[in-house]
């Protein structure tokens, strides 16, 4: 009775390991982002690697909103900070966020709420080229509340985005 309690257990663990890896697959295009630090979740070694596709399969949030850096109001699109946190498993403090040139940004994980800042691959429904902030560009809601029109919130919109470290 108790090898079969403990092959239940074994089995019921490989397939709960094999869930979310059909949940989190690994990529098969370019990465865009690559997630390492205080992850519950993974799909290459420790780190969570994605591709276009892969963002675009979570789900998508869209707001209008105006920057400091570009002229009137566009469309944003992409995936909320918190889903991404809550998807991964993301545990810490904060969020050392990294662009192609290697520039990084503290983002405090208590940013990460309902509402706040979404991980943008999209800019009035057309994909960003790193010429124009791409792929990936932190936006948050500054429209939306004056508590987000401060130079502290504007300092973690980092634009060209590929790497995110919880600590």
């Amino acid at each position: 009775m108790r090898i079969t309690t403990i092959a239940a257990s074994l089995f019921s663990l490989a397939i709960a390991g094999s869930v979310w890896a059909e949940d989190l697959p690994v990529p098969t295009g370019d990465i865009v982002l690559t997630v390492s630090g205080k992850l519950a979740h993974s799909n290459v070694d420790d780190t969570a690697q994605f591709d276009l596709e892969l963002l675009e399969e979570m789900p998508v949030t869209r707001f209008e909103t105006s920057t400091i850096w570009t002229e009137g109001t566009q469309v944003f699109e992409g995936v909320e900070l918190a889903d991404l946190v809550e998807r991964l498993g993301l545990e810490g403090e904060t969020l050392f966020a990294s662009a192609i040139n290697d520039y990084t940004v503290e983002i405090p994980l208590s940013d990460a709420a309902e509402g706040g800042p979404i991980i943008a691959y999209r800019i009035d429904g057309k994909e960003m080229s790193v010429r124009e902030k791409g792929p990936l560009w932190v936006i948050y809601p500054y429209d939306k509340s004056s508590d987000y029109q401060t130079e502290v919130i504007y300092s973690r919109s980092i634009w060209q985005l590929d790497r995110i470290e919880s600590r």
